[in-house]
């Protein structure tokens, strides 16, 4: 039993092993407790709703739903929870997203676990914990590279929540009767979200739809195992 005053953590990654081991490293902590594990965006934002955990740690590159537009919906449904990114990603742009999204952090996966608790423990204070490579890249950064174009972002201009959703499951090669019981909405529905993403973004047909989400960081392309 943790004393009273714990923080609860939802680990929400993909990858079993590496979810298992973030959740032994911080069992040791007696200030730490993890609540629960996801695995897809959609079971993160799903778990929170119900447990209600102080922090989320969110890898970026996640089925069904990816770490950046979860985080969105969790800080709707659950403004207290703090979400810290962990991720392999590091480009400019997944932190600038992250940051407008609401995050609480952003640390990248090569971190050490003391990095990781310390980010836990400020995030639950209310402070913005980078780690340190990240950190001294934004201290360095030129400003005018804040108008660079480019990849990352996890959500595109424009769309609606429901329009992202749509995007991801279907870059990432699901059929829209597929897409249909994800959502649980009609396949109807699901053809008229598509028409929609094809006029928004100028795109004519699936590939284009799944070359737009990978550029676009809302999948990575090994998501994606053939792109027609």
């Amino acid at each position: 039993m943790k004393p009273i005053g714990t923080i609860t953590v939802l680990l929400a990654e993909d990858h079993q092993i590496v979810r298992e081991g973030l959740k032994k490293l911080l069992e040791g902590e007696t200030d730490i407790q993890v609540v629960g594990e996801a695995v897809s965006g959609r079971e993160a934002v799903e778990m929170v709703r119900q447990l209600r955990p102080a922090v989320v740690v969110m890898d970026i590159a996640m089925p069904l739903l990816n770490g950046l537009e979860a985080t969105s919906q969790i800080r709707l449904i659950s403004p207290d929870t703090r979400v810290l990114i962990l991720s392999a990603h590091s480009d400019d742009a997944y932190v600038e997203r992250a940051m407008e999204l609401g995050a609480a952090g952003f640390l990248i996966k090569q971190s050490s676990i003391h990095v990781l608790k310390d980010a836990i423990r400020e995030a639950h204070k209310g402070n913005v914990f980078f780690s340190p490579e990240i950190a001294k890249h934004q201290r360095n950064r030129q400003p005018e590279s804040k108008n660079r174009k480019g990849g990352g972002g996890g959500k595109a201009p424009g769309l609606t929540p429901r329009e992202a959703e749509v995007l991801q499951l279907v870059a990432e090669g699901k059929a829209n009767k597929q897409v249909a019981a994800e959502l649980g909405i009609s396949i109807k529905t699901v053809e008229k979200h598509r028409d929609h993403l094809m006029r928004k973004l100028d795109l004519h047909d699936t590939a284009g739809l799944t070359r737009y989400a990978i550029s676009a960081g809302i999948i990575e392309s090994s998501v994606q195992v053939t792109i027609l």
